[in-house]
Parts: structure tokens; C-alpha cells; sequence
């Protein structure tokens, strides 16, 4: 019998075959989604600063709601308070796994909705330097992954993983992601235009942690390469599960929400 083990575990491989980039990419991926699923609603404040080539800046204040789903991507709206020419205007954002999102803007000067079109995602958002495709919650389907190295991230040690998105429209040929390994928190991702030039590059900072989980950036930095233009987020009165339903994101709500 001992003779028969020796022989069975002879003809056994001496190691697994090793992990591809391309699989630890995506279980770098699949990893930072796990640790923020669960939370089902927030709703938040943000401040948007917008600052051109010259240093002029304008500034928006905003409320973001968003609702998690279950099968698919988050369902978010975001209400524009200030200033009072931006004042009424509501976005909504339907985020899907597979397949283009669906987006529309509401403008209360002419008292339409209006849908943005799969082909317009990479145009910037209300003039800032977030694309409408940036505004959508980032489900691991819509890219495909690889995995390039670890390196130290201020303080941290991040993972860097190269994302390709999967839809055909998207402003970008790739993005490198930075995501810190204790906690799998995006510190910084660079974006790459349609002809893989530099585009932008966003950093998150000031993070936070809600209800013993869920880590969101209080501060978040884009910055366009390309034009010298810049947007910053700054994000404060966090809440979760408020008791958001299906009704509160409905394409009626782009008209009633206050």
C-alpha cells in the first residue's frame, strides 16, 4: 500500500499552474467589489470646484442619492442646489453590469428630460472633467483586467491593475488603477483617451469608514492633462440606509426631486 501512495502522489504535479495577470486582475477586481457590497442606499452632500486653465474656479453644491441593486449596477441621482443658473437640474443614472447604461439629465429651464445617448458617455458632465461614463458605479463587468505590479502608494501598498472597458464607446482605451491592499480602496486611477494618450488622472484622499465597512473618499482630484483643466469633489454628511426605494429613482423623480 505505501508503494501505491508513492506512485499516485509521483504522478501529481508538484505545484498549481500559475495565476495569470489577466486572473489576478480580476480577483483584485472581484475582491474590491465584495468588500463595498451590502450597504443598500446612502445619500451624501458634495461640493463640486471647478477650476479652469487660468485658475478661475466656479463652485456647485450637490446631493447625491444612490440605491444598490441586487442583480445589477447602483441606481444613483444626483440634485444640483447651487448656483441658482444649475439650480433644479437632476441627474439620474441606471448602472448595468452588461450592456450601456442608462442616463438622463433634467434641465428646468426647458422643463424636459433629456436621455444621453451610449455614444455621448466620454463627454464631460455639467462642464466638468467627469465624463458621464465616470458617474456610473464601476461593476466589474464592464472591464477586463491585469494585473502589473505592487508598489508603495504614499503610505500604502497598492496592487496596480491595468482596467480595459468592455463597452465600445468609452472615452478611454484603458485605465491604471491604484487600489491600497489592506482595504482594496481606489487611491488613484489614470485614464487614457481613445488613442491611448495621457488623459486624467483622479486621486482619492480623506477617506472614511461608515457602519464598520463601507470606506468612501471624502476628497476626490481629477485633473485633465490635456487642457490644464481640473475638478474637485469634496463629500461630507455620509448616510446609509435611509430607506431609499425603487420610487425615489424612478424617471418621474428627475422632475419632483428636491
Amino acid at each position: 500500500m505505501r508503494i501505491l501512495w508513492l506512485l499516485i502522489l509521483s504522478s501529481l504535479p508538484l505545484s498549481l499552474p500559475a495565476q495569470t495577470a489577466e486572473e489576478r486582475g480580476l480577483e483584485i477586481a472581484v475582491e474590491a467589489d465584495r468588500r463595498d457590497t451590502g450597504f443598500h442606499d446612502s445619500q451624501a452632500s458634495m461640493r463640486m470646484i471647478l477650476r479652469n486653465k487660468q485658475g478661475d474656479e466656479s463652485i456647485r453644491d450637490i446631493r447625491v442619492r444612490t440605491l444598490e441593486q441586487e442583480d445589477d449596477g447602483d441606481k444613483s441621482l444626483t440634485i444640483f442646489d447651487k448656483p441658482a443658473d444649475v439650480k433644479g437640474t437632476n441627474f439620474l443614472t441606471f448602472t448595468h453590469k452588461t450592456g450601456p447604461d442608462d442616463q438622463w439629465l433634467y434641465l428646468p429651464a426647458l422643463k424636459r428630460v433629456k436621455r444621453i445617448s451610449s455614444r455621448n458617455k466620454s463627454g464631460p458632465f455639467m462642464g466638468s472633467e467627469f465624463a458621464y461614463e465616470d458617474l456610473s458605479s464601476q461593476e466589474v463587468e464592464k472591464y477586463t483586467y491585469r494585473y502589473l505590479r505592487d508598489e508603495p502608494c504614499g503610505e500604502l501598498q497598492c496592487f496596480v491593475i491595468e482596467r480595459v472597458p468592455v463597452d465600445p464607446y468609452s472615452g478611454y482605451t484603458r485605465q491604471i488603477v491604484w487600489l491600497d491592499q489592506q482595504e482594496y480602496r481606489p487611491q488613484k486611477i489614470v485614464f487614457h483617451d481613445r488613442k491611448d494618450a495621457l488623459l486624467k488622472t483622479l486621486t482619492y484622499s480623506d477617506y472614511h469608514q461608515y457602519l464598520g465597512k463601507y470606506w468612501r473618499a471624502h476628497e476626490m482630484f481629477m485633473e485633465n492633462h490635456q487642457t490644464g483643466k481640473s475638478t474637485r469633489l469634496i463629500w461630507e454628511k455620509y448616510r446609509f440606509q435611509t430607506g431609499l426605494t425603487e420610487r425615489d429613482f424612478d424617471r418621474n423623480s428627475l422632475k419632483r426631486a428636491k
